[in-house]
């Protein structure tokens, strides 16, 4: 074992070190979320003329100018109430498709909104704004 070293103050350099090793200890705490559950906060893009009269992936034909979205997680079905957080804008969206995929997802997008939708959060032209996504209610399609 080793000897307990004093510098010129008097430390213990073994008091030091376990005094650290209760700081690390203590730091490991699983952190509390300010996010509740079954909220989500991220990018939103939009998606519609390429996707127009496409099958989605609940079987529904894809309408651009409708009140739906893809989302990769919740279940096909789900209700959910997107806030756009650079104006306040909300709307209520039906997931109806699997998505963001490609560059849009790896830049942090967590969810695709129709054209409609994303004309009426106004971010059109942006094509990517911060949102918040709340479950409004969950579909019951869970194994697609």
């Amino acid at each position: 074992m080793a000897m307990c070293v004093w510098n010129p103050r008097g430390w213990c350099l073994v008091a030091v070190l376990t005094a650290v090793t209760l700081v690390l200890l203590s730091a490991t705490k699983p952190a509390v979320s300010a996010v509740p559950p079954g909220v989500q906060v991220g990018l939103a893009s939009w998606y519609g003329p390429g996707f127009q009269g496409n099958e989605t992936a609940s079987g529904e034909i894809f309408n651009q100018r409708e009140m739906v979205a893809a989302h990769r997680s919740l279940p096909l079905g789900s209700v959910v109430r997107v806030t756009n957080l650079e104006n306040g804008r909300r709307v209520v969206l039906r997931v109806i498709d699997r998505g963001p995929y490609g560059r849009n997802y790896r830049k942090g997008t967590i969810i695709d909104v129709s054209r409609g939708a994303a004309r009426r959060l106004g971010f059109i032209r942006d094509g990517l704004v911060s949102v918040r996504v709340e479950v409004v209610r969950l579909g019951g399609d869970a194994g697609r």
